[in-house]
């Protein structure tokens, strides 16, 4: 089993920045990718950015490209999620996932999820 924990969330004006960030413990060793998604209300899930692990080799949705960026702290067993310029449409509750497997932006291949923390970005 692999929990994950995240944080740094928080209520933010457009144009701000906010650095998320997800800690994981467990069995570490079997996941090979970690990734953000997102859900705003009466939305669906939808995903932001992953890294795999073995190359730290990123990807982003073209909606966060240029803004976001995912990073990884290996000796912490951390990855981070810097979002910069950050507009009202990025307001969700983000989620971190870990994956054994080599797919990244759909949500139902992630094995296990955190509990989520609210960005909220205001005009």
């Amino acid at each position: 089993q692999v929990q994950l924990v995240e944080s740094g969330g928080g209520l933010v004006q457009t144009v701000d920045s906010l650095r998320l960030s997800c800690r994981r413990s467990g069995r570490t060793d079997t996941i090979y990718v970690m990734g953000w998604f997102r859900q705003a209300p009466g939305q669906a899930r939808e995903f932001v950015a992953a890294i795999r692990r073995n190359d730290q080799w990123t990807f982003y949705a073209d909606s966060v490209k240029g803004r976001f960026t995912m990073s990884e702290d290996n000796a912490q067993d951390t990855v981070h999620l810097q979002m910069n310029n950050l507009k009202p449409n990025d307001t969700a509750v983000y989620y971190c996932a870990a994956g054994k497997r080599s797919i990244f932006a759909i949500a139902s291949y992630y094995e296990y999820w955190g509990q989520g923390t609210q960005v909220t970005v205001f005009a």
